[in-house]
């Protein structure tokens, strides 16, 4: 047996440091703007960003902290965050980022089960801190994301761990650091799921994951960077480290543009205008707001190009409205925080885009393609893999080297036959595309069928009178499962139950049709904005429904019907 012949090629070791520290060299003079907690907006440069980034590496080992450690940040997007990103990964301890969002016991057990060494926390949730402090004994010290002018005044000085100063630790240092070359399998990141169902669970990305996932973000078929974008995160740093646009935007030299903790419709417009904004990224919710704003003011965008949406389906109205009134391109994605988190984005290929507009359309509102570095396939209930015809529904599972095969401090794995079950529903079609049509614990099954609860909320919120709505199964006594629609209302606008019905009609087959609606003033959502079903189960579980059974809404419950 010969010998494998082995490529002579360098081995320069892929990590999160080197993305910042390209930046630095070759887009030096690039800039990254923030809207500060203190009010103002901060420029620098890629350059100055590398140099103090550095003075955090040195102030964090000066403190004692040793690789491998977490450090863990309460902080909303600004430069202080990016420089916690690379500061604390550079010299190889874990950048843990914390949801503030989460019920305050829920922070506290995700504090306590990372062991985080410190916290670095913006000055907007000192109160917060004060609350914590107590529930994490193990934590070195507290430190506050300002300059001793801004240093709220703590309680959690007071016989536990001193609250340092983030400025003042810097200027102990002159940033006159190597970034160590370390293995680039080690720990970069430690990110927790929101922990809808039992405690969060964490997932820890390595430095080659991280800086793979960065290359597969500036795709020209993913979110398309270049040094010639102007990039707006408003997903938060602390949801899945921004779906990597912290680290892709470095790599390709873009213009990095933080809005603080300011998300309202009045205050993004004004940040994407004035720094000439190409290219944004969030969740629907931010997107509901902005486009609220917008309406009410009649501005529209001068620069913006595209922008991509996931954490929860695009509604295809609002896929259409930003596209045709403000010719903004969304590329409507899919992933999660197990897979860093990007999986698939919705870009056309050239044979699809000479298709008639409606049929472009239709792929554009699914998950889309996926990137390299990820496969997927969609299995029945007896693990058998499903064919990729747009119809079949199945379990979506995954893989890739962005892709955990294991929680932190967990001992089972998840996978199954090397891949891992994401807990979607969803369908493929022969082009490869993923329509993702509900949580398995969200689909509604209907006398034995399967009711889409994402694809009847979609046709609610384009009636013209629906700001939101969720979907969600109440109890039949025939059929086992039937959806229930609840819906908030758009500002001035009204609709009846009937109406909203009768809207259905031709949309989706007439016995996905929901049986009955329920208006509401608000729905609640999770600390990443997605829609809390689990919630509306529990206060809608004594929802009676209508008792007429043999309408040609229930009856007969078949495909074909």
């Amino acid at each position: 047996m010969t010998t494998p012949l082995l490529g002579q090629m360098m081995d320069v070791p892929l990590t999160v440091s080197s993305l910042l520290a390209h930046a630095a060299r070759h887009f030096g003079s690039a800039e990254i703007v923030s809207r500060r907690i203190e009010g103002d907006l901060h420029r620098y440069t890629y350059r100055d960003c590398e140099k103090r980034a550095k003075q955090l590496a040195q102030a964090l080992i000066a403190l004692g902290v040793e690789p491998g450690e977490r450090v863990a940040t309460l902080a909303w997007n600004g430069y202080r965050h990016l420089e916690a990103y690379y500061g604390i990964t550079g010299f190889g301890a874990v950048c843990h980022t914390i949801n503030p969002r989460l019920f305050t016991d829920q922070i506290a057990y995700i504090i306590n089960h990372a062991d985080d060494a410190y916290v670095l926390f913006d000055i907007t949730f000192a109160a917060l801190v004060d609350m914590l402090a107590p529930q994490c004994p193990r934590v070195r010290g507290w430190i506050a994301l300002c300059d001793e002018a801004h240093r709220p005044p703590m309680q959690t000085a007071d016989g536990r761990p001193a609250v340092l100063c983030y400025e003042t630790l810097m200027d102990g240092q002159d940033g006159r650091f190597d970034w160590p070359a370390l293995d680039e399998r080690q720990a970069s990141y430690l990110c927790y799921t929101s922990g809808t169902t039992g405690n969060p669970k964490g997932a820890l990305y390595s430095h080659r994951s991280t800086v793979l996932h960065a290359f597969g973000a500036a795709l020209p078929d993913s979110m398309d960077l270049s040094a010639r974008d102007s990039v707006l995160p408003v997903v938060p740093m602390f949801h899945v480290n921004a779906w990597g646009l912290p680290h892709a935007a470095p790599l390709t030299g873009a213009k990095l543009v933080f809005p603080g903790k300011d998300l309202d419709g009045k205050s993004l417009y004004a940040l994407m205008e004035g720094e000439r904004v190409t290219c944004t990224a969030g969740v629907p919710t931010v997107w509901l707001g902005l486009l609220n704003y917008l309406r009410e003011t009649g501005a529209k965008f001068s620069s913006l190009e595209r922008t991509v949406i996931g954490g929860s389906a695009c509604p295809p109205a609002m896929l259409r409205i930003l596209e045709d009134e403000y010719n903004v391109q969304v590329i409507h994605a899919w992933g999660m925080t197990e897979m860093s988190p990007l999986g698939t984005l919705s870009k056309l290929t050239w044979e699809q885009s000479q298709r008639p507009i409606g049929e472009q359309r239709k792929l554009l509102e699914k998950q889309g393609h996926v990137i390299f570095g990820v496969d997927m396939k969609i299995v029945g209930e007896d693990g058998r893999e499903l064919p990729w015809d747009g119809v079949a529904f199945g379990d979506l599972h995954v893989r890739g080297p962005w892709v955990i095969d294991r929680y932190f401090r967990k001992d089972d794995s998840p996978l199954v036959d090397g891949w891992f079950p994401t807990g979607d529903v969803a369908t493929i079609d022969p082009d490869g595309f993923l329509h993702i049509t509900d949580r398995s614990k969200d689909v509604i099954k209907s006398g034995g069928e399967w009711i889409s609860s994402i694809d009847i909320e979609n046709v609610a919120v384009a009636h013209p009178a629906v700001a939101e709505a969720a979907c969600i199964a109440c109890a039949h006594p025939k059929w086992t499962e039937r959806p229930l629609l609840v819906v908030v209302k758009r500002a001035g606008q009204d609709v009846t139950r009937d109406e909203l019905l009768a809207f259905y009609e031709g949309k989706v087959a007439k016995w996905w049709i929901p049986d009955d609606v329920v208006f509401v003033d608000e729905l609640p959502h999770t600390a990443t904005g997605k829609l809390q079903k689990l919630k509306l189960r529990d206060l809608f579980r004594s929802h009676v429904l209508p008792s007429a059974l043999e309408d040609s809404r229930n009856c007969p419950l078949t495909p074909e019907s």
